[in-house]
């Protein structure tokens, strides 16, 4: 029913999963119940995507959110479960002082890390055309920065260089190089077109590297083994849960329009007694009978 783990304490389990050489699965979370479905499944972490976020609220990726929106979601979603979440928080919701402001609203929101990228602003989809970068000396601003303002040495921060599509691989692992020099604890390689790129990075970087497996993007998609083997140490999936989630409603939508009921979908649904069992209905009538009198029902549903 409550989180059983502190924030510092889900920090500290970021750090030592990326030091462990085992591939960290964050797979993206548009929800906290998604992010108990996560956690329930046995992955190491959540990932809470500006992607996601924005295309829940029925917006586009393009730096339309605001810092209080993505720090309230984000929170939302890392009190959810146990697990270490890693928050996109784009290109820190402006400049230098809005970026220290913003590591500032996330570690109190209780996230693990967040990934800053050298995109000018407004950003776009880092899998979109026409993306531009800040100049090097502007991004090492932004990184320096954010690790000057934690409050918390574990907090995780990761700088992505959005580079690749724009001036070249070599251009993107020099910027790399120049963001750990600033501080950056992991870097995120955006938009690498082949295996070869993701294991260039990992021979030119000598700090955890972060891929990203997004569907219909520039990189291939990778499983996470191979993705271990090439060195990374962390992976996320950002947006598939909200796309699975969406195929389903969409198919539910044209399923009632064509029927007038859902019948012949029920069982591909989620059943009454797995929702329960995400939201921990149980633990909450064991906690105080008095005040949560309530029968739970549909457990055979």
């Amino acid at each position: 029913m409550t989180q059983r783990t502190t924030p510092a304490d889900k920090r500290r389990r970021l750090r030592e999963g990326l030091a462990s050489g085992r591939i960290q699965r964050l797979p993206g979370a548009f929800s906290p119940l998604a992010a108990r479905a996560v956690a329930d499944h046995g992955f190491d972490g959540v990932y809470a995507s500006g992607a996601a976020l924005a295309a829940d609220l029925a917006l586009p990726d393009i730096g339309l959110t605001t810092l209080t929106e993505v720090a309230g979601r984000g929170g939302q979603i890392a009190r959810a479960t146990d697990l270490p979440t890693l928050v996109d928080a784009d290109t820190g919701f402006g400049e230098v002082s809005n970026v220290a402001r913003s590591v500032g609203a996330f570690e109190d929101a209780g996230l693990a890390g967040l990934h800053l990228e050298d995109q000018v602003n407004p950003k776009r989809c880092g899998h979109l055309d026409g993306k531009q970068v800040v100049p090097v000396e502007q991004m090492v601003r932004r990184v320096a920065a954010a690790v000057r303002a934690r409050t918390d040495p574990d907090f995780v921060v990761c700088a992505r260089t959005d580079a690749r599509a724009v001036e070249g691989l070599d251009a993107a692992i020099d910027r790399a190089k120049a963001y750990v020099d600033a501080g950056a604890d992991m870097v995120f390689p955006e938009a690498m077109r082949d295996e070869a790129e993701f294991a260039a990075f990992r021979a030119a970087v000598d700090v955890p590297l972060l891929a990203n497996m997004t569907e219909f993007g520039a990189s291939p998609l990778l499983g996470a083994e191979r993705l271990q083997e090439l060195g990374y140490n962390a992976v996320i999936w950002p947006v598939s849960s909200l796309r699975a989630a969406m195929g389903a409603v969409e198919t539910l939508l044209e399923t009632l329009n064509a029927e007038g009921t859902q019948a012949s979908v029920v069982d591909r649904m989620q059943t009454r007694a797995r929702l329960y069992e995400l939201v921990d209905y149980a633990s909450y009538a064991a906690f105080d009978q008095e005040l949560f009198d309530f029968q739970i029902p549909g457990r055979d549903a």
